[in-house]
């Protein structure tokens, strides 16, 4: 009689489980780095721009009119994408506050802040980075 080659039933299921329960270790720990990786380039996004309005006020006395200008001047080589919305069209922006005479400082532009909904891990509304 000719011996049988081939994985029981049993054995099947051992290695099933054996993959869940890796899996089950592997995953919150990939989809935590994912998100800690989209903080961080919100993070960073929003640092680039706000460094370059503050080079564009220093070099022109004024702030931009949209990130548009800040691209068309080279102060930007494109209008970065909010990780979280996955758009360079959701960005929020923070007109400049008024001068002590009660002027507003020319420009539409003085800060940033993201679009999208939710919270950061540590609790921060994503909007108030």
């Amino acid at each position: 009689m000719r011996e049988r080659r081939g994985f029981t039933l049993v054995e099947l299921l051992v290695v099933m489980a054996i993959l869940a329960t890796l899996l089950s270790i592997a995953a919150p720990r990939y989809f935590g780095a994912v998100e800690h990786a989209r903080e961080n380039a919100l993070r960073q996004s929003l640092a680039v721009m706000r460094d370059n309005i503050d080079k564009f006020y220093a070099d022109t006395g004024r702030y931009p009119d949209d990130l548009a200008e800040l691209v068309r001047r080279r102060y930007l080589r494109a209008p970065p994408v909010d990780p979280y919305t996955d758009s360079s069209e959701s960005w929020i922006f923070v007109p400049p506050p008024a001068a002590a005479d009660g002027r507003a400082a020319p420009g539409r532009v003085y800060d940033v802040r993201s679009g999208a909904p939710g919270k950061t891990r540590g609790g921060v509304e994503l909007s108030a980075l």
